[in-house]
C-alpha cells in the first residue's frame, strides 16, 4: 500500500517549514513564534531551534508512517489549535486564525487515514 498523498503534503509542509525556520532565525516577526506556540518565557531563537527540530523529527515520523510519527502529529496540532486559539482571542489578531485552519485539517486529516499507520505493510524504511 502507497502512501497517502496528504501524509505526503503534510509531512514535506513541516519539513520545508523546518528548513525555512532555520534559514531565517534572525528574521523578526509581528508575532513571534515563541508566542505563537505559548513558549513565550523562552527565547525566541531557542524556541525557532527548538520547533524546526520538532518539526523534522515529527515530519520524518509522519512520512515514515511510523505510530510515534502519527501521534506526535496529532497531538502538535492539538496542542497549536488550542495555543492559537486563545491567542486569536486574546489579543484580537486573526493571523493566527490560518494557523488554526491548517492544524485542525491536520487532525481531521490524520485521524481519517489513522489505520494507514497501523497498518504493517505501510511502515516505510522499517
Amino acid at each position: 500500500m502507497k502512501r497517502p498523498k496528504g501524509i505526503t503534503i503534510i509531512g514535506y509542509y513541516y519539513m520545508f517549514g523546518a528548513i525555512v525556520l532555520l534559514f531565517t532565525l534572525g528574521v523578526e516577526q509581528d508575532i513571534n513564534i515563541n508566542v505563537r506556540v505559548g513558549l513565550a518565557f523562552l527565547p525566541e531563537l531557542k524556541v525557532k531551534i527548538l520547533i524546526s527540530l520538532l518539526w523534522i523529527v515529527m515530519s520524518y515520523g509522519y512520512l515514515k508512517m511510523k505510530r510515534w510519527g502519527y501521534w506526535l502529529m496529532i497531538i502538535y496540532s492539538i496542542y497549536v489549535t488550542v495555543i492559537n486559539g486563545s491567542l486569536a482571542l486574546s489579543i484580537q489578531n486573526y493571523i493566527l486564525t490560518g494557523n488554526i485552519v491548517f492544524s485542525l485539517i491536520v487532525i481531521v486529516y490524520t485521524f481519517n487515514e489513522r489505520l494507514s499507520f497501523y497498518s504493517k505493510s505501510t511502515e516505510f524504511g522499517s
